[in-house]
């Protein structure tokens, strides 16, 4: 491994890349294979004709002869251990240029047979032997029928694997539904979605009479495709929905209850490893086979404590030891289960369910915690995505603190179990891979004689502080560079670099990440990768798969090689630079290359379009940093992407440092005004903020039209306060408030050149004022005009009755 020394730390904003043309499986053929035995198994998909190898990420697999058959599909024989448990496998190909997406293969211990048309009608359906694996395909508006025989009292299980194949990321899945039929064409059993297989349907009958009993299999929306295969498990095993407790300590043999879909129980013995396993798989198996898929449970060093009825009051809750883990089960509809543990004042305590996730129990969790007070203190619903509880408190008090477990909507049954660890808190880290392509998990091919780099995220939990990252079972001729990352920082860049004569190998590499603080020393995180299988509407994941390894190979040498020039100076905030990207083709080599930024550094911004034409081998990319871009040294990498035959493939530039700085100047604007058609002034404030090697000139740019300066350059010293640039204003200059001003700094020397711009001035522009014209003479004063003597008041007509007493009087 190598180390780069220089204080670098990596950061914080994965480019969003155009999905590379890597290889593809699409699907397998068969979809699974029976453990004990050889089976050919052809890999359907895209550009593999050069495969060369597969990699499996579980144990138990033996896979020879890889042999492609043309570009679309890649033949190979593999075996299961017969001791292998039944359930699905990762599995991705290696090509001479690449490494595909992950694809699921499903080991079962019953023998495989295939659909056969017609099977679609009740009076014609496939007629099978009990305990077999049928494959088959539902087109549109297909259903697809499997008769067997049955004894009255024997039970019939159906389980399907229909998402869980995850035969094609986009919205064709076939989400099943199941059913079993009697002679009567009467459904006894019927199935869409189960907690414990997600999206897969699971069902079971037990015969009152002799007869034949169908499956009936489609599409839960009556739709399908060409695309929507399953594989159906019919018969009469063993098919717990739970195990209770779910879980126990390394290298013990566990006791626990198997609740089937009935609600009855039998009991089991299961060995469990003698490591820790965050997901253990149980599988049951009785004198009628073997269940299809297991159950999922966890194994650490954590005591179990189990719940003992009575338990549904606070008061009465049973008190348990911490840290451990508390397993039960919300038996009946309204059930609340009761815990109780002493806890130390100023201890933070981390309470975490574990029901939906990883149990696969249909318990939607709701923890409430209660102190010593009787007070509650803190609870929780759903996590992460999931309807687990998750609580973390700090003990205010010495005391008995308590914990209430009911399901959300008030339901139960015999089911309903679940774990619920109760630790202290204490530092953790988990790794993941930033994306380079959209809802695509990292794959890591390494061109011999070139490198790649990814962004490696880090979680921290409970503490702060810097980290190394190690690469480990890395392929035999590749070689690590890794950064420390800053304690400020969640992303860093880890490059990977391949020897000329590096063999063609590749594994599953581990990422490890540990504090430098010496006191942390024991803290260890490693990657976990998710592979979002299938995405339904709007990119929703429907089904995902977590492994902790990232498949890394060693490729074929790219036909160019990639040098970015090291600047000399650094980029300032608010300033701007470029740097100078160069390639060397080999000999006949045409191919379009397109550059992008492995990631920017905060604040930072690079033109991510460039392309190198067929007859272009030299170009600048140029990149700004805003007024508050991070200071400090960043490696930056620089992408290639390119056509190298059979699809395209990437390669990384060695890391350039990116010297990031503060600024170098202030600028202060006065409000500057003018009239159209004269000439002024701008004078602007200057103050240098630190020392320069070198020339520094500062450029007047910005102006709005109408506007020019004869000297919009202006030499500066250490010693400049102030600068002053003319300005003229042409007789059409648009008048109005002009906020468009800005400043240029340059600072040249041997090395380069510094820029740096900061805005904004502010300029009115002013229509000239119309000319003033003579005063008129001043008109002769009018003489006042007496005041007119007001009218006495006009008599009021008399009425004719006013009339005639009038006339009456005067005679």
């Amino acid at each position: 491994m190598k180390r780069l020394i220089p204080a670098v730390a990596a950061l914080l904003c994965a480019a969003s890349f155009a999905s590379a043309a890597q290889p593809v499986i699409s699907r397998l053929e068969p979809l699974g294979v029976r453990r004990g035995e050889a089976t050919k198994v052809i890999v359907h998909g895209a550009r593999l004709k050069d495969a060369r190898q597969v990699l499996a990420d579980l144990p138990g697999l033996t896979i020879e002869g890889v042999k492609p058959l043309d570009n679309a599909k890649v033949e190979m024989t593999v075996t299961a251990d017969a001791s292998l448990a039944p359930g699905l496998y990762p599995l991705r190909l290696v090509t001479e240029t690449g490494i595909t997406n992950l694809r699921l293969l499903g080991v079962g211990a019953m023998p495989v047979v295939q659909e056969v048309e017609p099977n679609s009608d009740f009076d014609t359906p496939q007629k099978i032997e009990l305990n077999t694996t049928v494959e088959g395909v539902i087109t549109t508006e297909d259903q697809d029928l499997f008769a067997v025989e049955l004894k009255a009292g024997q039970t019939l299980v159906a389980e399907i694997e229909g998402v869980r194949l995850a035969s094609d990321q986009r919205n064709r899945f076939l989400d099943p539904y199941i059913a079993i039929l009697d002679e009567g064409r009467f459904e006894k059993a019927t199935r869409d979605d189960i907690p414990l297989l997600q999206q897969d349907g699971l069902c079971s009958y037990t015969a009152e009479t002799d007869g034949t009993y169908t499956v009936l299999v489609r599409d839960a929306s009556f739709g399908g495709s060409n695309d929507a295969r399953y594989r159906v498990h019919i018969g009469s095993y063993p098919r717990p929905v739970a195990v209770v407790p779910g879980g126990g300590r390394p290298g013990e043999v566990l006791t626990a209850d198997l609740v089937n879909l009935d609600g009855s129980k039998r009991s089991a013995q299961i060995q469990l490893p003698s490591e820790p396993n965050d997901r253990f798989p149980a599988v049951s198996e009785d004198e009628n086979g073997v269940s299809p898929s297991p159950n999922y449970i966890r194994v650490n060093d954590l005591p179990v404590a189990m719940e003992e009825e009575p338990n549904e009051s606070l008061q009465k809750a049973p008190v348990v030891s911490v840290p451990g883990a508390l397993c039960g089960v919300i038996g009946t509809p309204g059930d609340v289960d009761y815990f109780a543990f002493e806890a130390v004042k100023g201890r933070k305590y981390i309470v975490q369910m574990y029901a939906r996730n990883i149990l696969r129990s249909p318990l939607d969790s709701v923890v409430n915690i209660y102190g010593p007070d009787s007070k509650r203190v803190t609870g929780n619903d759903d996590t992460g995505g999931m309807p687990d509880s998750y609580c973390e408190f700090t003990a205010a008090a010495d005391g008995l603190y308590r914990i209430r477990i009911n399901d959300q909507l008030g339901n139960g049954g015999p089911e309903f179990g679940y774990r619920l660890e109760v630790t202290e808190a204490k530092p953790e880290v988990t790794l993941s891979l930033a994306e380079l392509d959209r809802d695509q998990a990292v794959v890591w091919p390494v061109p011999r004689g070139g490198q790649m780099a990814v962004m490696v995220n880090a979680a921290r939990k409970h503490f702060g502080g810097e980290l190394n990252i190690e690469a480990l079972n890395l392929p035999e001729g590749i070689t690590a560079t890794v950064f420390p990352m800053r304690s400020d920082r969640s992303t860093v860049p880890l490059l990977l670099s391949a020897a000329a004569e590096a063999p063609g190998d590749a594994t599953l590499a581990n990422l490890v990440a540990q504090p430098t603080d010496e006191k942390l020393a024991h803290v260890r995180g490693h990657l976990i990768q998710e592979h979002k299988l299938v995405l339904g509407q709007n990119r929703r994941h429907v089904w995902n798969w977590e492994t902790k390894g990232v498949a890394v190979s060693v490729a074929e040498p790219m036909p160019f090689r990639l040098t970015v020039e090291q600047p000399q100076v650094p980029v300032v905030r608010s300033g701007s630079m470029s740097f100078k990207v160069k390639v060397e083709r080999d000999e006949g080599y045409e191919g379009v290359i397109s550059l992008q930024t492995l990631y920017n550094p905060p604040g930072v911004s690079v033109n991510n379009s460039r392309k190198l034409a067929k007859d272009v081998n030299e170009i600048e990319v140029p990149l700004t940093a805003n007024g508050s871009a991070a200071t400090g040294t960043w490696p930056m990498f620089l992408i290639a992407t390119a056509d190298v035959g059979n699809g395209s493939a990437r390669i990384t530039s060695t890391p350039i440092s990116l010297d990031v700085q503060d600024v170098f100047f202030r600028f202060e604007f006065p409000k500057s005004a003018a009239e159209q058609g004269t000439e002024n002034v701008v004078a602007v404030g200057v103050e240098v903020t630190r020392e320069f090697e070198g020339e520094a000139e500062v450029e007047l740019v910005g102006m709005p039209p109408g506007v020019s300066s004869p000297e919009p350059i202006q030499k500066i010293t250490a010693e400049t306060e102030q600068v002053s640039f003319p300005i003229k204003i042409a007789e059409d200059a648009r008048p109005g408030t002009h906020k468009t001003l800005n400043v240029r700094a340059r600072i040249k020397s041997d090395k380069g050149v510094i820029t740096q711009t900061q805005g904004t001035g502010e300029l009115r522009v002013d229509e000239p004022l119309p000319p003033k014209k003579d005063e008129p003479e001043e008109k002769p004063k009018e003489e006042k005009k007496p005041e007119a003597k007001p009218e006495p008041p006009k008599e009021r007509p008399l009425s004719r009755l006013e009339q005639l007493r009038k006339a009456r009087a005067e005679q």
